[in-house]
C-alpha cells in the first residue's frame, strides 16, 4: 500500500505549558485510549512535514480529509437512523412510525439473534432467542409485516445482519417490489460484513470462501440492477464494541475494506463500477478528538488507497461514506442518567467528524432495548445538534486545530502500521485464521479494563463518583407472549405455501451453491416461493459447510 506522509510525531521543540497547582494534581501521563500521548500544547511545529494542499485540502477535495461534500451540512444534513427492533415485526413497525412521525430520516432494523444466525423461530437451536436485541424475521410473511404502510421507495433502510445477509436483503427487495418500487429506485444499505464477524463479532456462518463469495455476490448483484444500493457496510463498530482501540477499529475495518475490493476485481468487476457504493460503519466512543481524528484519517486513506494501489479514476470511488453509532460498550448501568450525556458528546463528535448518518443510542441500553422515551431522547439528542449548537453552519468547524490535524496523522500513522503487520501474515483472511486480529482486540480490551482499575481512566459513576441511590429506571421487556403469535404467523406460512414449488426452488439454490453463479436470483426465486431463512440456509450449510476457528487464547 503506499504510504501517506503522516506528518512528524509531537517533540520537545515546542514551549511546554506552565504547569500550575491545579495541573499538578493530574497525572503526570496523557494519552489517548490508543496509547498516543497528548502533548500540553499543539503548535505549527507538530505539523512538520505536512503539505496543505497535499495531506488535508478543502473539504470536496481529495484525500478528502476535511469531508466527502465542498458544502458538508450546510445543504444537506446527516440522515438521522435510529436503531429499532422487537421481536414481533408488527411492534417494529410501531415504533418505525413513530420515530418518522418524530423526524427520523432513515430506518435502520436491528434482528434478533436466531435471525442473526440463519435459524426459524422454531429451531431447537433458537429456544428462548426469539426477540433478544432485535426482531424476528423467518420468512417473507415477516418482512411483509415489517414494513406494512411504510413507502419504501420514499425512505432508505438499514439492516444490520451478515451470515444471512444475502437472503434478508432478498426478502426487502421482494417486499419492495410488491410496493411497486423498481430495483433502481430502492435505497438502503445491508451490512453483509462477513470479515468482522470473524474478528469481533462472531456471528459467522460459514468459512471465509464462501461467505466473501456471498459478500461479493451482492456486490455484484446492486452494481448490476441497484445503482442506489449499498450492498456492503463495513463495520468498525463492532470491532470497537469487542475491545479494540481507535487505531484498531481503523485499521482493522479499512483493512477488511481493501480485501472486498481485491475479491470484487478478482470477479471481474471493474473498481469505478462498485466502489462508489461500499459504505463504512463506526463507533464513536468516548475520547472526543480522537474519535473525529479516526473519521478524518479514515477519509485520507481510503482515498489514497482507492487511487494508488486499486487505480480508481472516478472521485465517488475515493469517497469513504460512513454511518455512526454512539459506543454501547461506553453506556452504564449505574447512573443511566450519565448516559445521556456520553450519548451527546459522542454524537458531537460525529457530526464534527463528518458522518453521512447517525445512531445515537438510549440511556437504557445498558439494561435494555431503548423505551420509546428513551428512544425519542436519544433523537432529539441528534436534532439538537444540528439546530441548536451552529456546529452545522460552516464545514469542518475543527478543521486548522494544530491538536486535531496531529493527531489524525498520528492515527493515520498507527493505522498503516497495523496494513504493514497484516500483510506479513499474508493478508486478512490468513491472519483472521491465525487470531491475529483477535488476540490484539483482546490484548487492547485487558489493557483498558486494567487503566480503569487503577483508575488511570474515570468512569463517572462506576469507578469514581458512586452514589449508592437505588435504580429507578423504565426498561423495555420483550412480550413473551409475542412468541407464540410469530410461531403461529410461521406455521401458517407453511400450510398456505406450494410445497413443490418450494422444494424445487431449494434444489435450484443448492446446484447454484455448489456451482459458481451468482446466488442472488435462485436466493429471490426462493423468498418469493415462500421458503424460509432457516430452510435456505440449511441449504447453504449442507453445501458450504460451518466454519470452526482454528486458533485459540
Amino acid at each position: 500500500m503506499s504510504p501517506a506522509n503522516p506528518g512528524k510525531p509531537p517533540h520537545s521543540g515546542a514551549a511546554p505549558a506552565r504547569e500550575d497547582a491545579a495541573e499538578a494534581q493530574r497525572p503526570a501521563r496523557f494519552q489517548t485510549p490508543s496509547q498516543i500521548p497528548v502533548e500540553p500544547v499543539y503548535t505549527p511545529e507538530h505539523l512538520q512535514g505536512s503539505d496543505q494542499a497535499r495531506d488535508i485540502a478543502l473539504p470536496g477535495e481529495f484525500p478528502y480529509l476535511r469531508g466527502v461534500h465542498p458544502t458538508g451540512y450546510r445543504g444537506r444534513l446527516w440522515t438521522m437512523r435510529m436503531f429499532a427492533g422487537f421481536g414481533l415485526p408488527q411492534e417494529t413497525n410501531t415504533r418505525f412510525k413513530f420515530l418518522l412521525s418524530q423526524g427520523q430520516t432513515g430506518l435502520s432494523v436491528a434482528f434478533d439473534m436466531p435471525t442473526l444466525y440463519g435459524y426459524d423461530t422454531d429451531d431447537p437451536r433458537a429456544a428462548g432467542e426469539f426477540g433478544t436485541c432485535g426482531v424476528a424475521i423467518s420468512s417473507l410473511a415477516d418482512m411483509e409485516a415489517l414494513f406494512e404502510g411504510i413507502p419504501l421507495g420514499q425512505i432508505t433502510t438499514s439492516m444490520t445482519i451478515n451470515a444471512p445477509a444475502a437472503i434478508i436483503w432478498a426478502m426487502y427487495i421482494a417486499v419492495a417490489e410488491r410496493q411497486g418500487v423498481a430495483l433502481d429506485q430502492m435505497g438502503g444499505t445491508i451490512q453483509n460484513d462477513i470479515l468482522k464477524e470473524y474478528l469481533a463479532q462472531n456471528e459467522y456462518i460459514f468459512p471465509p470462501a464462501p461467505s466473501m463469495r456471498l459478500v461479493v455476490d451482492t456486490i455484484e448483484f446492486a452494481t448490476r440492477h441497484m445503482p442506489r444500493w449499498n450492498p456492503v457496510s463495513i463495520s468498525g463498530y463492532h470491532i470497537r464494541e469487542a475491545g479494540s482501540t481507535a487505531v484498531q477499529e481503523l485499521a482493522f475495518t479499512l483493512a477488511d475494506g481493501f480485501e472486498y475490493v481485491r475479491h470484487c476485481l478478482e470477479r471481474g468487476l471493474a473498481v469505478d463500477e462498485f466502489a462508489p457504493r461500499l459504505s463504512f460503519f463506526f463507533n464513536v466512543h468516548n475520547d472526543f478528538f480522537e474519535e473525529i481524528a479516526k473519521f478524518r484519517a479514515a477519509r485520507r486513506i481510503w482515498a489514497t488507497e482507492m487511487r494508488d494501489t486499486f487505480h480508481a479514476a472516478s472521485d465517488r470511488s475515493c469517497w469513504l461514506r460512513f454511518h455512526a453509532q454512539t459506543s454501547g460498550a461506553s453506556l452504564t448501568a449505574q447512573q443511566p442518567e450519565n448516559n445521556v450525556a456520553r450519548v451527546s458528546l459522542q454524537a458531537l463528535a460525529a457530526v464534527l467528524g463528518g458522518c453521512q448518518s447517525l445512531h445515537t443510542n438510549g440511556k437504557d441500553e445498558a439494561w435494555a432495548l431503548p423505551s420509546e422515551q428513551a428512544a425519542l431522547q436519544a433523537l432529539r439528542t441528534q436534532q439538537i445538534i444540528a439546530h441548536e449548537t451552529g456546529v452545522t453552519s460552516t464545514v469542518d468547524p475543527l478543521g486548522g486545530s494544530y491538536f486535531l490535524e496531529a493527531l489524525t496523522n498520528q492515527v493515520e500513522a498507527g493505522a498503516r502500521d497495523y496494513f504493514r503487520r497484516v500483510e506479513d501474515l499474508g493478508g486478512v483472511i490468513p491472519a483472521l485464521e491465525a487470531g491475529f486480529f483477535q488476540h490484539e482486540i483482546a490484548d487492547a480490551a485487558f489493557r483498558y479494563q486494567q487503566e480503569e482499575d487503577r483508575q488511570e481512566r474515570i468512569t463517572v459513576g462506576v469507578n469514581r463518583y458512586v452514589t449508592g441511590e437505588a435504580l429507578e429506571i423504565p426498561l423495555l421487556r420483550v412480550d413473551r407472549a409475542g412468541e407464540q403469535q410469530h410461531l403461529a404467523r410461521l406455521n401458517q406460512v407453511r400450510r398456505q405455501r406450494n410445497d413443490r414449488e418450494v422444494a424445487q426452488k431449494l434444489r435450484a439454490l443448492s446446484q447454484a451453491a455448489k456451482g459458481s453463479d451468482n446466488l442472488m436470483p435462485p436466493l429471490l426465486e426462493a423468498v418469493k416461493a415462500y421458503a424460509t431463512l432457516g430452510e435456505m440456509m440449511g441449504v447453504l450449510r449442507e453445501v458450504f459447510g460451518e466454519y470452526q476457528p482454528s486458533w485459540g487464547f
